[in-house]
């Protein structure tokens, strides 16, 4: 099963690819499903019920048959390659795989209640939920390249600016919405 080594980890990182995919897209369908919450009949039950569905297909047709077979894939690399686990990096790589599915629980959860229009949440928390898997993203690409302590220090300190960047960044977007609401 060795020799079939790299078409299973090829196919490890095209799921994970379309994983993250949905991962990015489904906060910003939340976005707009909040957003269409507040708008007066029959705006709000029209767009409602298309961003609902656009949100149910995303979700089960991609996001979550992504992260299951990513993570089959992923399984099967280490039964093939059980030195891996003897590496501290991918110790910490594997911590950051328990992080992306605790969010991707927790974004399962708000799923659920967007689905049942239970508005707990404002657009602006979903534009920045929309950022952690983004930072998640990165901080395993950056271990995974990197390998070594020294270098994932340097990874971890660009993850910090970058999260710096994003919040001036959304900082600045959210006042030119509130300049320019169509923004």
């Amino acid at each position: 099963m060795f020799e079939y080594y790299n078409y299973i980890k090829a196919l490890h990182l095209i799921f994970i690819v379309t994983w993250f995919a949905g991962l990015f897209y489904i906060p910003r369908l939340f976005v707009y499903q909040i957003e269409a919450f507040h708008k007066p009949s029959p705006e709000k039950e029209i767009l409602g019920k298309q961003l609902k569905l656009m949100a149910k297909r995303l979700w089960f047709i991609i996001t979550w048959p992504s992260a299951i077979l990513a993570t089959l894939f992923a399984i099967i690399l280490l039964v093939l390659n059980s030195s891996l686990l003897q590496l501290g990096w991918m110790h910490v790589k594997l911590a950051f795989v328990v992080l992306l599915f605790l969010y991707h629980l927790k974004t399962h959860q708000m799923y659920k209640q967007l689905q049942k229009d239970e508005v707990r949440y404002t657009s602006n928390f979903m534009r920045l939920w929309n950022e952690g898997a983004t930072f998640i993203l990165f901080a395993v690409i950056f271990l995974v390249i990197l390998k070594n302590s020294i270098n994932w220090i340097f990874g971890v300190i660009g993850i910090v600016i970058l999260g710096i960047l994003l919040m001036l960044g959304f900082k600045v977007y959210k006042r030119i919405r509130e300049k320019n609401p169509e923004a």
